[in-house]
């Protein structure tokens, strides 16, 4: 097994273990958890950055004012995204933070029929109209639309499409969309730390770590990824995508004994029938596969 495919199992893998390192801080709000997530992930990426000495090349192709936009844009997705996820995990719906992420493909590939003009087979609309069917099924048995898995999806999904539009790498590009967020999540732990409501500093070193540690482990799988990315086809990334939530997915069922009941399983089985068809399709076609979930990991 070539180096590129470990980077990318490996980056998949932790993405998918994420729910265990949420809820080790699952009494810091969710707010704080993503200013923290925020502020030492862009710390970590820009001492990356200058100890490869590619800060000028960073700084020449980033400090443009369209570049800027277009990564203000997806900052904010990312941040909303991070958000909901982080607040899914600690309130105890890991299951359904999971099918988000089962659904950001074919979303995704929704999203560029609408916005890009890019043209489906019409085989490929089968699977959509599953997922759909998936979807409501799910939100009529759960009384409820399932708004945590749709929020996931629609976010990282526009956030895709951003980043599709987008001119820099993985690296360049989340150090840029952190660093744009950063000043906002800075005056809010600040404020926060001010008015003794902060975790950092007060819930004990064990918190405080953890809370430096989410930096880490947002820039770590991001690293491998990256270099994943340069050595494998897409085909082999989009089927890696489906470790992150799968493993989720079986991290809330059997560990963190979340709901899932036979109306449930009739749900997932029709969003997962969707993807089964969906890259079946796409092999028998010959062809690559549409863009896999942008260059970051769930959650």
């Amino acid at each position: 097994m070539n180096k590129g495919i470990l980077n990318g199992i490996a980056a998949y893998a932790m993405w998918g273990f994420f729910p265990i390192y949420w809820k080790l801080l699952h009494q810091v709000p969710a707010l704080q958890l993503l200013g923290h997530r925020i502020g030492w992930s862009f710390g970590l990426l820009t001492i990356y950055i200058l100890l490869s000495r590619q800060w000028n090349d960073f700084r020449a192709q980033a400090f443009r004012r369209k570049t800027i936009g277009i990564y203000a844009i997806a900052g904010v997705l990312l941040s909303v995204n991070w958000l909901i996820y982080v607040w899914g995990v600690n309130a105890g719906f890991i299951v359904e933070t999971s099918l988000g992420y089962f659904i950001n493909p074919l979303l995704s590939v929704l999203f560029g029929v609408i916005f890009l003009r890019e043209r489906l087979r019409p085989v490929q609309w089968l699977p959509i109209a599953i997922a759909a069917v998936g979807v409501i099924y799910l939100t009529v048995t759960y009384g409820r639309l399932p708004w945590i898995a749709l929020s996931l999806a629609v976010s990282f999904g526009l956030y895709g499409l951003v980043k599709k539009l987008s001119p820099l790498g993985s690296v360049y590009g989340l150090t840029l969309e952190t660093g744009i967020v950063f000043p906002a999540a800075l005056v809010y732990l600040a404020v926060v730390q001010v008015n003794d409501a902060g975790a950092f500093l007060h819930d004990g070193l064990t918190v405080d770590l953890l809370l430096i540690g989410a930096g880490v482990v947002t820039t770590i799988p991001l690293l491998m990824f990256a270099s994943a990315a340069k050595q494998i086809p897409l085909t082999i990334v989009g089927i890696l995508q489906y470790i992150a939530p799968t493993i989720q997915f079986l991290i809330g069922v059997f560990i963190y004994k979340e709901t899932f009941d036979t109306t449930r399983l009739i749900g997932f089985s029709l969003v997962w029938l969707a993807l089964v068809i969906f890259w079946v399709e796409n092999l028998m076609a010959n062809r690559l596969p549409v863009e896999p979930v942008p260059e970051l990991g769930e959650g």
